[in-house]
């Protein structure tokens, strides 16, 4: 830490489950040294004048040349199965149903075809993926019954204190859904006491670094944020004992992943994206909204945030093909969430308003919430 003051132990109080968190001082970032990795630039020379392969994918030249194969296509698509004498009316709509998924799929992606790291070819599989294995890393809603030594008051200070954490150490957002996913995934499935949940918060974000950063924050840093309530070897064992728990399971999909996605369909600008974050994180610290599905959080996420910046209801027929929720299957959900957003910047736990009511986050606490939603209720 370098003898900093603003690295004192004393701006950080450990974390007192019964009063809320309290963080206050400077920004407690530590200066790590410039990561050494080569470029891909430099990488990718030792493979230039490669023969070619067949297997090779070969990516078009543009987007509107593609696009407009993919609909000429159509038509003779149509011609050819309705042709063969094998094929049945369903199974030439069928056929048509995949050639369109597939015609959306590449037009939202056309943008992308010369990113490599967009993975325009594999992007449709991937979410398709990431929609069949979520509910491996959900929860279940009632796991906080089977803890008998904290409740879920408890783990929403906890949540709270973290997402101010994330912030000071200025870490991406991936970490953050991460790591409250294996607190979550921890706790469902071990016991823990009262004492020992900041240490299990403190661990799991340490992990969720080691998964997701380049440069990841030391042992130390976490001991030191925590004000040395814990031991280096406190962390560590606790480490080896949440990551045997989960049986190294630290690939899932969480709300983030979704989040990214479903904000390209949504055609998404700066201040729509700060909201949508916003309204999610609002979301990490309650527990009842574990019942949910990490799509179906995003989804909703998007749709409330739409609906707060519009001032009416907003879901597109784009929204909801890639999504694949309509707005009917979003309205409990985001109903929750102008609640969340009614009350965000009152009581003890304001972590997360404070956060989104700065510059940096284009003030997107103060937008006003979309009550409307709420007048069915």
């Amino acid at each position: 830490m370098g003898g900093s003051n603003e690295n004192n132990p004393g701006l950080f109080l450990p974390l007192n489950l019964q009063e809320g968190p309290r963080m206050r001082g400077s920004k407690f970032v530590k200066d790590m040294g410039l990561n050494q990795r080569r470029a891909l630039a430099s990488i990718n020379q030792n493979v230039v004048g490669a023969a070619h392969f067949p297997c090779v994918v070969n990516k078009r030249d543009s987007s509107e040349e593609m696009a407009a194969e993919m609909f000429s296509n159509k038509q003779q698509c149509y011609e050819e199965t309705r042709k063969s004498k094998d094929c049945t009316v369903i199974e030439v709509e069928e056929r048509l149903k995949w050639r369109m998924q597939r015609t959306q799929l590449w037009i939202l992606d056309c943008g992308d075809l010369k990113d490599t790291l967009a993975v325009v070819e594999y992007i449709d599989d991937i979410y398709a993926y990431y929609k069949k294995t979520e509910s491996s890393g959900c929860v279940s809603p009632t796991y906080m019954d089977r803890q008998f030594d904290i409740n879920e008051k408890m783990r929403a200070i906890l949540i709270d204190w973290l997402i101010e954490v994330h912030y000071k150490f200025e870490l991406m957002d991936e970490t953050l859904f991460l790591a409250i996913n294996l607190i979550d995934r921890f706790l469902e499935r071990c016991t823990v006491v009262r004492k020992k949940l900041q240490l299990v918060g403190v661990t799991a974000m340490l992990l969720a670094c080691k998964y997701e950063e380049v440069s990841v924050p030391l042992v130390e840093d976490f001991v030191l944020i925590s004000d040395n309530a814990y031991t280096r070897i406190e962390v560590l064992d606790m480490e080896k004992l949440m990551v045997n728990t989960l049986q190294f399971k630290m690939s899932v999909p969480t709300p983030y992943m979704f989040m990214k996605r479903f904000l390209k369909a949504a055609l998404s600008d700066k201040k729509l994206e700060l909201l949508s974050f916003f309204i999610i994180e609002v979301c990490l610290v309650e527990y009842e909204m574990l019942r949910f599905p990490p799509s179906l959080l995003a989804a909703a996420a998007i749709y409330t945030a739409q609906c707060s910046l519009y001032q009416f209801k907003q879901w597109s027929k784009t929204s909801e093909w890639h999504t694949s929720y309509t707005e009917d299957q979003l309205l409990e959900c985001s109903r929750m969430m102008v609640s969340f957003h009614q009350k965000a910047g009152y009581g003890k736990l304001t972590g997360v308003h404070r956060k989104y009511s700065t510059s940096k986050f284009g003030y997107a606490a103060k937008a006003e919430p979309a009550l409307f939603l709420l007048g069915g209720l």
